[in-house]
């Protein structure tokens, strides 16, 4: 028999259980995994000030995720306005269409239909600073 561990986290302690999980032979005699009849539990309710706490500090993340965001867009303006200074200099076009297609497909793939949003949205900051 095999085990799952499971954490329960609150602001306070980090709970570990073992649950055991059966594997091998169901009733149907294949060697499919079942899990043992006792249930995994669910993290434990917090409390509102145990909520708060984990809002105020998610919040605090989002925030400098947000500001390395802000960041990255600044250097990738710069970035692109070198690459459009260098073609424009040998005689090329400002933009490249094929190149922005790519952009949008990277985006789109991993992001889905908004992922396309946000890629328009950049190349839009990026063109034209030169």
């Amino acid at each position: 028999m095999n085990a799952v561990t499971t954490e329960t986290v609150t602001t306070e302690t980090v709970t570990t259980e073992t649950v055991p999980v059966a594997v091998g032979a169901t009733e149907a005699g294949t060697a499919d995994a079942a899990l043992d009849d006792r249930a995994v539990a669910a993290p434990a309710p917090l409390t509102k000030e145990a909520a708060e706490a984990v809002i105020a500090d998610a919040r605090g993340r989002i925030d400098a995720l947000d500001a390395e965001l802000l960041e990255a867009v600044r250097r990738r303006i710069a970035v692109s306005a070198e690459v459009q200074a260098a073609r424009i200099a040998v005689g090329g076009p400002r933009l490249s269409l094929t190149r922005e297609m790519e952009i949008l497909d990277r985006y789109r793939a991993q992001l889905g239909g908004p992922g396309t949003e946000i890629a328009m949205l950049l190349l839009e900051l990026c063109r034209g600073r030169v």
